[in-house]
This record gives C-alpha cells, sequence and structure tokens, in this order.
C-alpha cells in the first residue's frame, strides 16, 4: 500500500481499537513475533490480510515502533520460508513521531494450490483459518475441502458398500431414462447398464450416492443423515417459546430422494407460511402474496440439495431449515465451492461440486441447471419489497437468509393453524376514471394452499390413471406421487375413486370430487 493509506489504516486502528478478520497488530518492539498462524490464515482467506508491526494492543493500540525494521523484515521471511506454498508480504514502511511502523500486506494464494500451512507440523496440524480477530486451526473437513477441488474428487460417484440394484426403484430409473433418451437422442441406442454409468448412478455394477440419492428406495437407510430437518420457532431466536412452552410449532424430518425431498420441504414451508390474501376493491378478485416468494425458496432448497458437500466428513449432517418469526434460514455443509466467493456468488459462472446430480435434475426438469439460481433469488426478493437475501459462508456451512415483512406473522402457536394478522397501514386506492379514493383492499390471513395438491385436483377434473398422473407431474417418481400427494387426496374425500373396492387395481382412475 501507499505510505496515505497505511496512515490512514493506523489511525483507523487507533480509533477502533481493534483487530479485524484482515488486520493482525503486533507490537515488535522487543523483536519479531511469531506469525506463522496468521500468515497462513491470510494467506487461505478471499482478500488476504495485512500485519501491522509497531503498534502495542495491550496498550490501547498506541505506537510504539519497531525494535529493528530491517531484522524484523529478515525474520519474517524466514518465517515465510518455513510454509508452503510461501508467502510473498509486500513491506511498507513509514515513520510517526520518530517511531517505525512497518506493514506486511499477505495475498491470498490460489485456492488449487490452498491450503498455506506451516511445514513444521504439516498440512493438518499446521494451516489455519481466520475467524474474527483469531487465528484457529483448520478442520480435517476444511482442508480436505481445498484437497477435494484441487484432484477433482467426485464423492457424489463413491460406490455404497452395502447398497445393490435392487435398492434402487426401477419405476424411478425406468422414468428417468425415457426423459434422457428424448432430451439426448445420441446416447438412444446404449444400453442401460452403460447409460446408468455414464450418468454416475452406478459402477461395477453397484449404486453411487448419486443414484442413492436420486432413485434409492430409501436412501436414508444407508445414510441417515443425508436428510431435511426443519423446524419453526416461535418467536426470533433458538430457544424461544410460545405461550405453552412449546420450543417448536412445527418440526419434522424430511426423508427421500432428492426430488422427494425437494417438494416435502416445500410442502413444510408452504403450510408454514403466512400468506397474505388481498381482495381487489374493484374487481373483487382475490390475490394472494406469499409472506416468501416461494420461487426463491425453491431455488435456495435446490442449491442445499444439489451443491452440498457428501463426502465422509459430512454425510452424518442434514440440511437444516428454520423458520422464525422474522426470517427463513436454510443451512447445508459445504462452503462456497472452487473459485467462487461471496462477491462473485451469481455474478459468474461457478464450478459444480456435484455436476452428476446436476445434470440427472435437470434432465428431470427440476432445474435448468445455468446458474441462474443466485439472481433469481435476489430478483424476486426484490420484486416482492423484501429485503436482500443473505447469504454467509462459515466454516464449512454455507447458509442463506431471507427476512421478511414486519406485517407478516407465523402461525398462532396456540392453534398451530391460524394466521394473526398485524395491523396495517390505512391506505386507499384512487380510481383514475372516477377521481375517487376508493376502500382500501381487504385482506386476510390464512395457512397457504400446497400448490401441488390444487394442480392435482385441477388435473382430475376430468378421470386420470396413475400414468397420466406420473406423466403430468414427472419431477416426482410414480411411488411419492400416490403415497404423499394422490392417496391422501382420495382419503380426504377430496378425490373418488372410480373402482373404490379394488384401491390398488391397475385400471383405477381418480377424479375430483364434484361439490
Amino acid at each position: 500500500m501507499v505510505e496515505e493509506e497505511l496512515y490512514n489504516l493506523i489511525a483507523q486502528v487507533q480509533r477502533q481499537k481493534c483487530e479485524t478478520t484482515y488486520l493482525e497488530v503486533k507490537s515488535a518492539r522487543k523483536g519479531c513475533p511469531k506469525v506463522i498462524d496468521t500468515l497462513s490464515s491470510f494467506s487461505n482467506q478471499s482478500g488476504g490480510g495485512v500485519i501491522l508491526f509497531g503498534i502495542d494492543e495491550s496498550n490501547h493500540y498506541e505506537i510504539c515502533g519497531v525494535y529493528n525494521p530491517a531484522e524484523l523484515q529478515k525474520k519474517l521471511d524466514e518465517q515465510c520460508q518455513q510454509m508452503e506454498p510461501i508467502p510473498r508480504p509486500l513491506i511498507t514502511t513509514i515513520e510517526i513521531d520518530g517511531k517505525i511502523i512497518v506493514s506486511a500486506e499477505v495475498e491470498e494464494i490460489e485456492i488449487s494450490r490452498r491450503p498455506c500451512y506451516y511445514r513444521g507440523t504439516g498440512r493438518i496440524g499446521g494451516s489455519y483459518v481466520r475467524t474474527g480477530d483469531g487465528d484457529h486451526k483448520m478442520t480435517e473437513y476444511e482442508i480436505y475441502s481445498y484437497e477435494a477441488y484441487r484432484n477433482s474428487i467426485q464423492d457424489e460417484l463413491r460406490i455404497i458398500g452395502r447398497a445393490v440394484m435392487e435398492d434402487l426403484s426401477a419405476d424411478a430409473l425406468e422414468e428417468y431414462l425415457i426423459r434422457l433418451r428424448r432430451s439426448k437422442p445420441n446416447l438412444a441406442g446404449l444400453p442401460m447398464e452403460k447409460l446408468l454409468k455414464l450418468q454416475g448412478f452406478t459402477d461395477q455394477g453397484r449404486p453411487t450416492l448419486a443414484g442413492t440419492l436420486l432413485f434409492g428406495e430409501y436412501p436414508q437407510a444407508f445414510f441417515p443423515g443425508l436428510c431435511i430437518t426443519a423446524v419453526v420457532i416461535p418467536g426470533t431466536e433458538m430457544g424461544d417459546t410460545g405461550e405453552h412452552g412449546e420450543r417448536f410449532i412445527d418440526n419434522q424430518r424430511i426423508e427421500g430422494t432428492i426430488p422427494q425431498m425437494l417438494e416435502e420441504a416445500m410442502r413444510f414451508i408452504r403450510r408454514n407460511c403466512a400468506v397474505r390474501t388481498i381482495i381487489d376493491p374493484v374487481s373483487a378478485l382475490r390475490k394472494d402474496k406469499a409472506e416468501y416468494p416461494l420461487v426463491a425458496i425453491r431455488e435456495i432448497l435446490l442449491n442445499a440439495l444439489l451443491h452440498r458437500d457428501y463426502s465422509i466428513h459430512t454425510d452424518t449432517a442434514p440440511i437444516v431449515i428454520q423458520l422464525y418469526r422474522n426470517r427463513l434460514v436454510v443451512e447445508n455443509s459445504g462452503g462456497l465451492y472452487g473459485k467462487l466467493t461471496l462477491d462473485t456468488l451469481g455474478a459468474v459462472t461457478a464450478d459444480t461440486r456435484n455436476p452428476f446430480l446436476a445434470n440427472a435434475m435437470e434432465v428431470l426438469g427440476a432445474t435448468e441447471n445455468r446458474f441462474s439460481g443466485i439472481p433469481t433469488i435476489r430478483k424476486s426478493m426484490e420484486e416482492q419489497g423484501l429485503p436482500p437475501p443473505q447469504f454467509e459462508v462459515l466454516r464449512g456451512v454455507f447458509r442463506v437468509t431471507l427476512y421478511n415483512s414486519s406485517t407478516y406473522s407465523l402461525p398462532s402457536a396456540n392453534t398451530g393453524a391460524g394466521y394473526a394478522a398485524e395491523p396495517s397501514p390505512a391506505y386507499g386506492v384512487e380510481d383514475p376514471l372516477q377521481h375517487k379514493t376508493l376502500p382500501a383492499p381487504q385482506t386476510a390471513w390464512e395457512p397457504m394452499a400446497t400448490a401441488l395438491e390444487d394442480d392435482i385436483l385441477d388435473f382430475c377434473s376430468a378421470p386420470r390413471t396413475r400414468q397420466e398422473l406420473s406423466a403430468r407431474f414427472p419431477n416426482l417418481t410414480t411411488v411419492y406421487l400416490m403415497t404423499a400427494y394422490v392417496n391422501p387426496l382420495a382419503e380426504q374425500g377430496r378425490l373418488e375413486l372410480s373402482i373404490p373396492q379394488k384401491p390398488k387395481s391397475k385400471n383405477q382412475r381418480f377424479r375430483t370430487k364434484r361439490s
């Protein structure tokens, strides 16, 4: 940095009296301090960092000056030579009131060369990460994350030891291969065994993790932790309780394949999010406005399921959904992958941690796989007048937070079904033709209807077979569609069976019950 920038940095340190994620302060009044951990952590983080020598943190950040600037630089270089790869800090020296201050700007190293570590204790013991104003040893998983990217390790392709081909759903695989052959005619002539291997679903005749997560009859039999835990908290902080001491208004463990978990998680959020019903005073038409844009939530969940880390270090860690009174939080294992940073998130083409899973979900029609998810999340929040989404990386965990409007509230803790409406500001709507101010739109609060259930009921206005339902909703396997949606609608009396005495008949047809 130029001298003026260094003067400004010193003034800032003395004014704020604290270190930061990108700034370390050392007195160096009696000798060169050991800064190996800081050299490592600054080298391993985006943006690097600055070490300031000649400021005494223990004495209210007063300028004390270094003992010998030339000797200090020599000793600092000796410490750099003990690192792998070797940092090359940029040194700047200035004098204030006869006292010398030395700054060392440590640049971040290429991600393909990380982690930077102290050779004396090795990669596991000598790699550090910066958290707040301190340097902390990297976990084995954090180190593995760099190695996985550098060596192109594809954890989604690892063979599942206990799984056999019979553990995969034959119907789901057949549906997928039909779609694949339609979308990629050049693969149409290949035998099933080869297609499954090329798609990453099998290896050596055994199911892979990708194949199990996409088409397994019950993936959690092999990976109980690869699920979603979803809770609704009756307050704004974990630990808040409702009127009767309940910690959670709703609490669900969501299992199944990736497509099944996606749909079930959306059902959970629809069930627990508020919807504002607006009745237009002119047309008397009803318009529903969700607490959060559902398109944004779906993209967040897709990203969590497809881009989370699936290594042995994290296969016991579920995706977490937390719905607070004022925000929705989704967390998944695995920070940003490859060269992607929070600053470039959604602005550049990203490296893909699990390309086979992403490609398969594209074939299934669940995602475009064109890196449009983050822009969609941001745009939908802006269009609804809500705060921008907050993205965070917390030592191997990626977190997305959506904040709602202050006019929305969560389900009543008493019933878990209704929604309490907070007072809305008085306002009117001007009719441009009559130049009159009309009454404000009437609003009401109610649980959000499950959109997929409505689609099924609409589709079944004419009698439909299982095959027709499966073709209409291709993102779900036939078994899951029937078990999670169609059969419950029939049990509720909302769907009628053409052969009620034989509910499992292959000739069965389903029709929406007429009111």
